[in-house]
């Protein structure tokens, strides 16, 4: 187990006018509820609610496999170890498009899993890539092309290797008149890059005739590492529209202030390799920043870095800042902003108040007013621990929501220690008692400090679900404390040596590198106690948690299959249904399971061949009047679950099932 889990060490660190957006959206990516899945987050808001009810809480139990579809791709090496199979297929015209972590685009027939076809954009497997997973493509039609035109219905994907293509949805031929012979490169114009550290890993953002990219980039490396500027590119011809860069390069804008001196120059990153929101009737894309570089030490960018670890609404027809809210100031810990901003409605005394629900690494749930960024519960700012590495200033403050309460601990004491005996107890709180550790935002030291939540806590790329009636946000959430230390340069060869298990980070630029591990006991167990992964459901117009339950159980990642409800740490999301129901998979053992979205009982879990660290999705179809559920069950490399090429569908018996 302690193998597996120290895996977890590397994840993660993944026409000539522009139109005018209020101009009426296609009809296949409206807003609003969905009776199938056009977009990634089943509509661009990313809510992940299907008005669906065919399966409900008192059939849920009866659903069984419908198809599995196997995509054939089999990785080796350090492919392999990196492989994350992350997809949510879409359902548009017809037609499910996924991606698989290769990034080869597949069509398959939504009733029977057979493939229509697939496209392979020869990614160069020879080269280190820092993330090796795809979490999925998206769609647009031109309305302004005859129906049956090649490429009116088009497929966009971007690649772990920089390029943003354009595929024919009929046929999967690239689209000639979209950039260069159907892809753009996007690896123009932010800095100097390093081979296979500049990536796009979720799927862009559709509003109107724009698409929309952000980045991912390797972590650690550098202080002027690639740019993290997000783009619009024209959706037929590819041009470029506009780009927005997350760091103030120009001395106007007011954000520079936060920058001292010159840093905003020379810093790179703050990039937005999570998934963007669009909200087509107000003309905004909603995007989801990250730590400028390097993450652990920040003494060559001093201040609060505006726009960073921030949500920002952006005009989407222009890419003019809207408003943004950060939910940490001067980053250290590398709390990214790593989930959707998932478009919800709050009631409040009778009137619907159009907001934004931002989950965080740090567990916090930042709800905020969609046009306006302003908290809508009371946001507090509250000192936290200072730092005493030489060159470094801690900001003093770090915003705190008062509603929802934190999804997740933030202070992990000797005390707290956990083991399976007293023998590991104790040395888990004597290696506790060993670090600083003073709560959350407690800056990482040359002594070494435990970080609590982690880099991996609180809620991912996973995001949340929106259930619109109960006004319940649906999160998962993981709990896993780390060490991380700064090193001074000059004994970085000796660290290595000393702790060949452990992460490091080169931070080039700085006078430190970083390393960082797991709070493990000598049994490779956390040192913290369980649950290590929940999911819970939050109301959001009382910013109250209604229940909360571990999610996932021991069984795949110990030698011997221990029953034990802890929870595991888990990458994927939930999805809800107005069948009562919440689906997931995202836990350590290769289970999908159904929630009552009411109490969070556990209704429904179905044993998978590999590990599901995806996000499921479920649609309807007209053919046979079918409501089916499907997963990507291919594992996660880095987590260490089990590897695997399947994509499977669920649905309530009264048809054979088939596999391809």
């Amino acid at each position: 187990m302690r193998r597996r889990i120290v895996t977890l060490l590397t994840v993660m660190a993944f026409a000539l006018v522009l139109l005018d957006c209020r101009t009426q959206p296609v009809p296949l990516l409206a807003g609003g509820p969905v009776a199938g899945w056009p977009v990634y987050g089943a509509d661009p808001g990313g809510s992940r609610y299907s008005p669906l009810t065919q399966i409900n809480r008192e059939n849920v139990k009866h659903l069984k496999v419908a198809w599995v579809y196997r995509t054939g791709e089999s990785l080796t090496g350090e492919a392999a170890h990196k492989k994350a199979f992350e997809a949510t297929p879409i359902l548009v015209e017809g037609t499910l498009y996924f991606a698989t972590p290769s990034n080869r685009v597949i069509a398959l027939d939504p009733q029977t899993g057979t493939e229509k076809w697939k496209y392979d954009p020869g990614l160069d497997l020879s080269v280190s890539y820092s993330e090796f997973t795809s979490r999925g493509v998206s769609a647009w039609r031109d309305a302004q092309a005859p129906q049956r035109q090649a490429c009116s219905l088009r497929i966009l994907a971007a690649t772990i290797d920089g390029r943003l293509l354009a595929l024919d949805a009929r046929t999967g031929t690239p689209c000639r008149d979209f950039g260069q012979g159907g892809q753009v490169d996007l690896k123009q114009s932010v800095g100097r890059i390093e081979p296979g550290n500049y990536q796009v890993t979720s799927p862009p953002a559709v509003i109107g005739d724009l698409v929309i990219v952000g980045s991912a980039i390797g972590d650690n490396r550098r202080v002027d590492s690639e740019r993290g500027i997000v783009r619009a590119f024209d959706a037929r011809t590819g041009a470029l529209r506009w780009s927005w860069d997350p760091v103030p390069r120009d001395p106007k804008d007011p954000a520079r202030a936060t920058w001292a001196g010159d840093s905003a120059d020379r810093t790179g990153g703050a990039n937005a390799w999570s998934i963007l929101s669009v909200d087509p009737e107000r003309n905004l894309v909603f995007i989801p920043t990250t730590s400028p570089s390097p993450d652990f030490y920040g003494g060559e960018r001093l201040r609060s870095n505006s726009y960073a670890d921030s949500v920002v609404a952006l005009r989407a027809s222009s890419g003019k800042l809207v408003w943004h809210f950060q939910v940490v100031h001067h980053d250290l810990w590398d709390y990214d902003v790593p989930a959707q901003p998932t478009l919800i409605t709050l009631r409040r005394g009778g009137v619907e108040i159009p907001a934004v629900a931002q989950a965080t690494k740090m567990g916090h749930l930042f709800i905020l007013h969609r046009e306006t960024g302003a908290p809508l519960f009371p946001v507090e700012e509250r000192p936290v621990p200072q730092t005493t590495v030489p060159g470094e200033q801690t900001w003093p403050t770090q915003p705190f929501p008062t509603a929802p309460p934190p999804l997740v601990p933030q202070k992990l004491t000797p005390q707290d220690a956990w083991g399976l005996t007293f023998w590991d107890r104790g040395r888990c709180h004597d290696l506790i008692a060993r670090h600083r550790s003073e709560g959350i935002f407690t800056p990482p030291s040359l002594e070494g400090t435990i970080a609590f939540p982690g880099f991996l806590g609180g809620t991912n790329w996973g995001s949340v679900a929106f259930e619109p009636e109960r006004g319940f946000v649906v999160v998962n959430s993981s709990r896993l404390a780390f060490v991380v230390a700064l090193i001074p340069r000059a004994d970085l060869q000796k660290a290595r040596a000393a702790a060949p298990e452990s992460e490091f980070g080169r931070q080039e630029g700085t006078p430190y590198a970083m390393r960082r591990e797991p709070l493990l006991s000598p049994f490779g167990i956390p040192c913290n106690p369980p649950p290590w992964g929940t999911l819970a459901a939050v109301e959001v117009a009382t910013g109250s948690i209604r229940w909360e339950v571990p999610l996932g159980t021991l069984r795949d990642i110990t030698a011997i299959p221990l029953p034990f409800r802890w929870g595991t740490p888990n990458l994927g999301g939930p999805v809800v249904t107005a069948g009562g129901l919440v689906f997931i998979g995202a836990a350590m053992d290769n289970y999908l399971r159904a929630f009552d979205v009411d109490t969070g009982e556990e209704l429904w879990k179905a044993r998978l061949p590999a590990g599901a660290q995806a996000t499921p999705m479920t649609y309807r179809l007209s053919e046979n009047g079918k409501q089916y559920v499907v997963i990507a069950a291919g594992g996660h490399g880095k987590l260490g679950t089990k590897l695997g090429d399947y994509v499977i569908a669920y649905a309530l018996p009264g048809a054979p099932a088939t596999q391809r």
